[in-house]
Formats: structure tokens, sequence, C-alpha cells
């Protein structure tokens, strides 16, 4: 009998014991990038760095996890906020005891003033041109930051969140590494920290022991670049990567969905493809030619290549469903014969050849060639240079391509993607450049009067007619909307329901675990 109830135990201890009980802490990813180029997360504007970041760093606020809607705003580092009448002066209270990752001692509001200084800094900030309305960041006690505006500003929050130069870093780290040295050994207060970089292979995480919402349940986070979509998905199935972004194909979602023991999941917000048109170069500095191209560009026919149920064509120069987009602005018309005779009438009745630098990121290359043919039938050849996405975003930002596709997503508030593409302070290779690649200027009225403007009707109105102008100008063409598609193993779960994320992939919280 007691022999028996020995062997019984023995075989029970050896299979709690067992490899094939054991819980699944480490997540591999793979995206589809060379490599992930800066990771300070004030520099790194592509979208293979977003997800990235936004594992590492917090905001003062957040949108939470799985929304994209600035009506899911909720605390971050930040436990409480409020602001004055007249909207100019924002107070904000910080939670004690939140810690800076590698002992960096405890996040106070001197790193938070630092912060968004640093955002602000054209220097040391890719997103600078976001704080041109703030006047003063104080830390007015330990736990307590004002930030002063010149006006009022319709997206405070969306400049103060853990989004692009929202996101904190801690002083210590920045200041003891430099602008460099940052940006290959960032330091925040998010769930995971920084642990290693191989470049062209890999960046890792580890779990942050002393975060404060708790300790994550995934133990590390290896980040593979896999620029091969092929490659990417091969991977998945074989087990070697648990969560991978995806094509931007309908075939890709239609076979992935139907592969069993993995998940399909597409979010928003919606990456607008735009073709922007720098109109200091001829011949795109005539506007009949620029009104040929937008004639010869059929979005309906895009948005069938790209899928269906995945994208939809573009409505305005601001991406839709955002607050002040025109849903119905008057976009040309697909129509080639006008596109011919428009070439015709400008002089080049045998038609032109233009030139652009192009990522080769396989989703946006793939519309860029289907733009490509498109654009060839009503004459116009478009001479496409191809470029690993880091060199991309820098020679676009230098001025260097006749033509632009920009494929992004933004804070939803028509104020942010207005202000960036269109205005003139936002023009390519001047003292305040964002990524006004077409150096549009019509429109710059009616963006300021809309950012200071109280009455939120009156506000609508000015956006709309920025956009209506804009596009009379056609100083960009706005094409397709691509909805983010990623894959994981079924095993993984999230923590929440994805319904979106601004930073376009799925954020990795503290309550991410494997099932099995």
């Amino acid at each position: 009998m007691r022999k028996s109830w020995l062997l019984g135990s023995a075989v029970a201890a050896l299979l709690c014991a067992g490899p094939a009980l054991a819980q699944k802490t480490t997540l591999v990813v793979g995206m589809q990038t060379q490599d992930a180029g800066v990771l300070d997360p004030h520099l790194n504007s592509g979208t293979p760095g977003k997800a990235l970041m936004n594992w590492m760093f917090n905001g003062l606020v957040r949108i939470k996890p799985g929304q994209a809607s600035p009506d899911h705003i909720e605390p971050d580092i930040a436990e409480s906020w409020t602001s004055s009448p007249d909207g100019k002066e924002w107070t904000f209270k910080l939670r004690q005891g939140v810690q800076c990752h590698h002992d960096g001692g405890e996040f106070t509001s001197e790193d938070a003033v630092y912060s968004l200084n640093r955002a602000a800094t054209k220097d040391t900030s890719t997103f600078s041109s976001d704080y041109a309305a703030f006047d003063k960041v104080e830390a007015v006690d330990k736990y307590t930051v004002k930030i002063t505006l010149k006006n009022a500003i319709p997206s405070l929050l969306g400049q103060v969140m853990n989004y692009h130069g929202g996101n904190m870093i801690c002083k210590k780290a920045a200041e003891a590494l430099g602008k460099d040295g940052f940006g290959k050994k960032p330091a925040g207060t998010g769930p995971f920290m920084f642990a290693e970089y191989v470049p062209q292979q890999y960046v890792k995480l580890v779990a942050n022991p002393k975060y404060f919402r708790g300790e994550p349940k995934l133990k590390e986070i290896i980040y593979r670049f896999i620029p091969s979509d092929a490659a990417r998905d091969l991977a998945l199935q074989a087990g070697e990567i648990d969560l991978m972004i995806g094509r931007q194909e309908q075939a890709w979602v239609d076979r992935v969905s139907r592969t069993p023991g993995l998940k399909v999941i597409t979010f928003g917000p919606a990456e607008m493809s735009v073709i922007h048109l720098n109109m200091m170069q001829p011949p795109l500095d005539n506007l009949k030619v620029r009104q040929a191209v937008a004639h010869a560009i059929d979005r309906a026919g895009i948005h069938r290549f790209r899928g269906v149920s995945i994208s939809r064509p573009a409505v305005s120069v601001v991406p839709s469903g955002y607050f002040g987009t025109h849903e119905t602005a008057p976009l040309l018309p697909h129509d080639i014969n006008k596109a011919k005779a428009l070439l015709t009438e400008a002089g080049f009745p045998n038609g032109i050849t233009l030139k652009a630098i192009h990522t080769t990121l396989p989703g946006m290359m793939s519309f860029m060639e289907a733009t490509q043919a498109q654009l060839k039938r009503a004459g116009i050849n478009l001479d496409i240079t191809p470029v690993e996405h880091p060199t991309f975003h820098q020679q676009i930002r230098q001025d260097l391509s006749q033509v632009v596709h920009f494929q992004a997503a933004r804070f939803p508030i028509a104020d942010v993607y207005l202000t960036q593409f269109f205005h003139s302070r936002s023009i390519v290779k001047t003292p305040t450049a964002v990524t006004n690649f077409s150096h549009c200027r019509v429109a710059d009225a009616e963006i300021d009067a809309a950012r200071t403007e109280q009455d939120q009707a009156k506000q609508v109105a000015l956006w709309k007619a920025a956009q209506e102008k804009i596009i009379a100008e056609v100083c960009a063409v706005p094409v397709n909307e691509m909805l983010m598609n990623w894959a994981h193993r079924d095993n993984l779960e999230l923590g929440y329901e994805l319904k979106g994320s601004l930073n376009l992939g799925p954020p990795i919280t503290e309550n991410t675990r494997f099932t099995r």
C-alpha cells in the first residue's frame, strides 16, 4: 500500500516538473524591416519602431490599451490633471514611486520637464514642431508638472501621451549617454526594459520587475528584424516567432486566418497612403501637371488591389474618422482622358517622367508599383529608386525626392495631420521642418485660425476649408487607407480586446501572457 502511494507521488512530481507544463515566458516578434534604426522614442518615427517604443515607455497619459480614440485617454505616469478655463495652463500630478529602468531612480517632475523640453528641441526630436505652442514646462514640485501654452491647442493630451514626443524618458540616463548613446540604449519607465541590440538581427527587452502596474507576466521580448514577408510567414508557422506584422494584402489575411493555430488581428487607425508632389520642382510646379497626376490615380482600383476588408479609399487629405476630417471632400475623380488632356495643355503631349525615392518595405512598395502602373496609362512614367526604410526617411526629409509616398497615422485630430503635412512651417529642409514634402502653404491661415478657435463648429469649418484649399492646389493626392494586419499564435493572450493602437502594433502589457 505504502509502496503504491510513493510510486504515484513520484509520477505526479515528475509530471508537474516536466518541461511540457513549463509556462512560456519569451515572446518572439517578427518585424518587416532590415533594422529598427535609432531606438530613441523622440527620433524614431517609422512604423517598425513605434510598437517597440510603446513597450518601453510611458506618457503622462495614455490611450487605454486596445483603443485608438482620444475618448479613451486615461492616466499613465500622471494620475490626474487639470486645465485652466482658457486651455492655456495644464497641471499634471504624477504618481509617486514610478521607477526608471535599470535602477535609474524615481521618475519625478524633473524627468517629465526634461522629456518634454527634449521633445520640443529640433536637434533631439523628430516631433519638435508638435510643441511649437508650448511656452514653458515647469516642475512645480517633485510630483507636479505645469505646462503653459502660448495659445490653446486642440491636441494637448495627444502630445503628452505615450506616442511620439510624448514618451517620457529618464533624464539621468539620457544625459549620461548623450543623444547617440541613448539611441542605442534607451531608458524609460515602461513594462519592458532595453537589454540588447544587435543591428540587423534583433532587439532584446526584458521585464521591468519594478513596473508600477505590476511585474509583467512575460520575462523577455525578442524583436527580430525579418524584412522578407515569406520568411516571417514560415517562421510563424514553424513556431520560431509568436507575433508578427503581416502583409497588407487581402489574400494574406484570408490564408493565415485559415491556418490552424494562428490568428489574424486587423485594427486601426488606418495608415493613409498619400502621394506628395513637390511643387517646387518642374514639371510639378505646373498645376495642370499635378491635376493630371490626381486624375490618373484610381482610388477604387487601389482599394480592390490592397483588399476590400483591410483597406478603404481615402476621402480627403486627412484620414477618415479623425475629428475635423472633411468626409465628402472634393477629390479629383479618376479620369485617364482628362489626365492626358491636362498634360497636353501643360505642354507635355508625349508625357512626363517623375522620380521617387521609395522604401523597400513590401506593403508600401506594392502600393507604389500599383500606382506606377496606373500613372503609366496616362503617360506619366514614375521612376522609383528603392532604398532601405531608415534611408528612405532620411532622404525624403532632405527634399531629395520629387514624389513622396508617405503612409502614416497620427493622433486623430485634423490639426495634427494638417500641420505636419501641409503647413509651411513643416516644409522639409527648413528650420521647423516636419513632413511637408510638397512645400504646400495655401492653407496656413485656416490651420492657424483653427488651432485657437474655441467654438468647435467654427473650428471644424476652418479645418474643412483648409482641406478644400489643399485639394484644389493638388499639393498631394490621398489614395488609400490601410488597417494594420498582424498575426499571432493562438496561445498568446494580449490581455485586452484589440480595436486600435496609435503605435501601429499590439501593446504588450504587464498582462500579456501565453496560455500554454
